[in-house]
């Protein structure tokens, strides 16, 4: 559901404790492209409404830019959230919006734009994790369903540990991995930040330790000898480390056929609407949307922060609907809010495009999920 509206006034029609997770990308105050939506980052009131209707235990994932993320997590803060963490989002396809020279050669305005940071934030339980979950279903983030998988075996040896070994407490004592996969990071990468990072990495072994030393083979907290084991080496590029979005430049404007290209592009804090073979050549799309996110980015962050049944996400700002989209793809109730007629209007075709097309089975977060009817 994508309604006309400012999310302001439509979020105080919502009942309290009614949504799950919030996962948005609102404007970065950066007034790209004289954008007047984009004059500056939503206010406190807008987390304050947000953070109201949001379950106890709900957690808000915010993209951001660069210049303004410090206005945005303030904002979050000050409505009541915990800020948890910061994703960083990294991608390989940034232009510099860059002037030079000056009379200074060699001296320029800006730097390459390569990641965007995403605000991961919650509204506090009500009790401790385990009470909120009994009460309202939901606590904490889906660790296993964002695992980043592996053909490694990760699986090690039992290490016993008392209670009361500083080493053991809160840092899960016993087996320290999982066969399902490597734990999530906070940082994702795109398909062409992770192979160039695997080209200047190259295939890496990671060596073999003892479980319970350090690398000068001393015993850590003074674990005795017959509770060291041997961890399990691996190889790959540095890339396998990390979550890794897949894009696919026809996912814009699917459903979009018979509307006109109009100017626009990906948004990052330079300002980037431009062709990335010729930064100085603009570029035009059917969905001129300049933060249009890739559906398989959209689907990790919502899987990361619903809960497991009955949940609701919202997006105040959805845009041209790309979180709506995914959040359909992955089955979940959704509903989308924004402000600007265009982009509604854009944001309702795409997702009627992807409700037409139905799959014999859940999209893959770590496969590219078909996108259309003859995918």
């Amino acid at each position: 559901m994508i309604i006309h509206g400012d999310c302001l006034d439509e979020m105080k029609k919502m009942e309290d404790n009614s949504i799950s997770a919030i996962v948005t990308d609102p404007p970065y105050g950066l007034s790209f492209m004289g954008k007047g939506w984009d004059h500056a980052v939503p206010g406190i009131e807008y987390w304050r409404e947000a953070f109201r209707i949001t379950k106890p235990g709900g957690f808000l994932i915010a993209m951001g830019g660069t210049r303004t993320v410090h206005r945005l997590c303030s904002a979050i803060e000050d409505a009541d959230y915990e800020i948890r963490d910061c994703i960083m989002w990294i991608y390989g396809s940034g232009f510099p919006k860059s002037h030079n020279n000056y009379g200074l050669a060699g001296y320029g305005t800006a730097l390459k734009p390569a990641f965007e940071p995403a605000i991961l934030a919650m509204k506090p339980c009500d009790g401790t994790f385990k009470q909120n979950a009994e009460k309202w279903g939901q606590a904490g983030i889906n660790i296993d369903a964002c695992r980043i998988p592996t053909d490694q075996n990760l699986v090690r040896p039992f290490i016993p540990r008392e209670d009361n070994e500083v080493f053991g407490k809160g840092l899960g004592a016993g087996i320290q991995s999982n066969p399902k996969g490597r734990w999530p990071a906070n940082v994702i990468f795109d398909e062409e930040a992770a192979k160039m990072l695997d080209e200047q990495s190259g295939n890496l072994k990671s060596g073999k330790m003892k479980e319970g030393q350090n690398r000068s083979s001393k015993p850590l907290f003074g674990s005795p000898n017959d509770h060291i084991h041997e961890t399990i080496g691996d190889s790959g590029g540095a890339s396998r480390f990390f979550y890794c979005a897949k894009t696919s430049s026809r996912e814009r404007n699917e459903g979009l056929e018979g509307m006109p290209f109009l100017e626009g592009g990906i948004k990052n804090d330079s300002g980037r609407g431009f062709s990335e073979s010729n930064p100085h050549k603009s570029i035009q799309y059917k969905n001129n949307h300049p933060t249009v996110k890739p559906l398989k980015l959209m689907r990790y962050l919502i899987t990361l922060i619903m809960p497991p049944k009955d949940g609701i996400l919202l997006d105040p700002f959805a845009g041209s609907g790309s979180t709506i989209i995914a959040a359909h793809q992955l089955g979940v109730k959704a509903i989308g809010i924004e402000k600007q007629a265009e982009y509604v209007e854009i944001a309702n075709k795409r997702l009627e495009y992807y409700k037409d097309y139905k799959d014999d089975k859940e999209p893959d977060l770590f496969d590219q999920a078909p996108t259309s009817k003859t995918a």
